[in-house]
């Protein structure tokens, strides 16, 4: 059973140690493309109305209560050419929302702004349908999208459309801000999290011209290149990710654009994270089992990008591979301390910390590039990534559980994430009728590992072994955060 279990343990730091592997190369494609910048020559004249092409802007939405007058004041803002742009509001909303974004369009269409409202009455497709029926009807040559919490500045599509020219660019993808990065320790270790992903991997990706992916929102698409790659389909949790495959096995090109920020409004409670989180690792499951048959047996595709999309469709998994390495660390634990004929191969296994410092400067990498070096910015990093992977593996039981449905193909409904229009501690969230105060078996077996670890503590304590002090204590206070905001339901 020891040897069973050391061999386990061994193969699952072996797979994150090749992972990270991976996000090292990223890094250097990061590095190169700072070093490189180029700046497109072929681009449209927006200056010449022959050069404006049509654009259509999808508001995809459901039961949007506090943001949808928001959203919708923000996105009548655009400076665009009032002729060549229309907004579809793809409402498929079940609530009193219904009626105020109504409302609310026919003061915008009163004010000649091409504005259409399209209600469904089924959610068939989730959001994928929604934009599907949408597509059918739009106008515009290019069709950008933003979820309900999202806010474009004015001269968004002025920094967005021009890219099209090239005729092969597919999508224009940019990155995410965050209005409330500061309101709590939640939304702190989201937007650390998210930036990572817009800055290191994003670029690294682009660079190397791996497949990157359109994140569901504040990107624009061309129209042919949807329909060319098979339209957008509901069957994953996440939709994006997939219709982004699709079509770059397509041969359609992708352009990320980290220079422009599109602002939005992470959540503030840890129910409508959960919700969020949950779609995301499940879907990335499921597009991994849909989609890497066909990116493998891809003859136009070099073996590096099929590597690269290997570890970036089965991102998500790695939180089983973390769960299983945390749960068996105790046993570890005891085997070290009780069994000197293992001496060696734990001496060896140090050699895996490397994933660790790989991890740490990529981070740091990132979180340089939007805040700045210096010593007390790389304090406050330190601080962060600490508390940032360890909330992160409090959530691997919630995550894992995703995941494994996600390849098992077990199928569920598009949860969306609720929005609160919350962006300082001021704003109350009394009343708030979106809030999810359930408390799931997940919640219980969060409970129970906080426990575990910190038994875990005094055991190594106990037994005068501290090599996983550290990493144990990281993940009581990961469990421990996760469950006790669950329960009380509190930001």
């Amino acid at each position: 059973m020891e040897l069973f279990i050391v061999i386990i343990y061994s193969l699952a730091l072996l797979f994150i140690f090749l992972y990270s592997l991976a996000q090292l190369n990223l890094l250097f494609g990061y590095l190169k493309a700072k070093r490189n910048i180029i700046e497109d020559s072929d681009v449209f004249d927006l200056s010449k109305d022959s050069e404006i092409p049509f654009v259509t802007i999808q508001l995809p939405v459901f039961n949007e209560l506090y943001v949808m007058e928001r959203l919708l004041d923000n996105i009548s803002l655009l400076d665009y050419p009032s002729h060549k742009l229309e907004i579809q509001v793809l409402d498929d909303s079940t609530d009193e929302s219904v009626i105020t974004t109504s409302k609310k369009i026919k003061e915008l269409k009163a004010k000649g702004l091409d504005i259409v409202h399209i209600h469904r009455t089924n959610r068939e497709g989730f959001k994928a349908g929604a934009l599907k029926e949408g597509l059918v009807v739009a106008k515009g040559e290019f069709v950008a999208i933003f979820d309900a919490d999202f806010l474009p500045k004015r001269d968004w599509l002025k920094q967005t459309v021009p890219h099209f020219k090239n005729s092969k660019i597919g999508v224009v993808q940019t990155r995410w801000g965050h209005i409330n990065r500061n309101y709590s320790l939640l939304t702190q270790i989201q937007a650390f999290a998210l930036d990572f992903h817009f800055t290191m991997e994003q670029v690294g990706r682009n660079m190397k011209k791996h497949f990157i992916n359109f994140n569901g929102t504040a990107g624009i698409w061309r129209k042919a290149c949807i329909e060319d790659a098979g339209n957008w389909q509901g069957d994953t949790l996440t939709e994006d990710l997939d219709l982004s495959y699709r079509a770059q096995l397509k041969n359609w090109e992708f352009k990320y654009l980290e220079q422009v920020e599109t602002p939005a409004e992470l959540p503030v409670v840890i129910s409508a994270a959960r919700s969020q989180q949950f779609r995301w690792n499940k879907g990335a499951a499921e597009n991994f089992k849909k989609l890497f048959k066909a990116v493998r047996s891809n003859k136009s595709i070099s073996f590096s990008t099929k590597v690269h999309s290997f570890f970036h469709l089965l991102n998500s998994s790695m939180f089983l591979l973390v769960l299983l390495v945390a749960i068996l660390s105790l046993p570890i634990l005891y085997i070290k301390s009780n069994n000197p004929m293992f001496d060696w191969y734990f001496n060896a296994m140090a050699f895996f910390a490397i994933s660790t410092v790989i991890f740490f400067t990529c981070y740091w990498v990132s979180f340089k590039n939007i805040h700045g070096s210096g010593g007390k910015n790389f304090l406050t990093y330190v601080k962060l990534f600490i508390t940032f992977f360890s909330v992160a593996m409090g959530f691997s039981i919630h995550n894992s559980v995703a995941v494994l449905e996600g390849h098992l193909g077990k199928r569920s409904d598009f949860v969306r994430t609720p929005k609160f229009n919350i962006e300082s501690i001021g704003n109350s969230l009394k009343g708030n009728k979106y809030i999810n105060k359930n408390i799931s078996t997940n919640t219980i077996l969060e409970a129970l590992l906080m426990v575990y670890f910190g038994y875990a503590l005094y055991a190594g304590y106990s037994i005068n072994e501290y090599g996983f002090f550290l990493f144990h204590g990281m993940l009581f206070f990961g469990f421990g955060f996760v469950f006790f905001k669950s329960v009380t339901a509190k930001v």
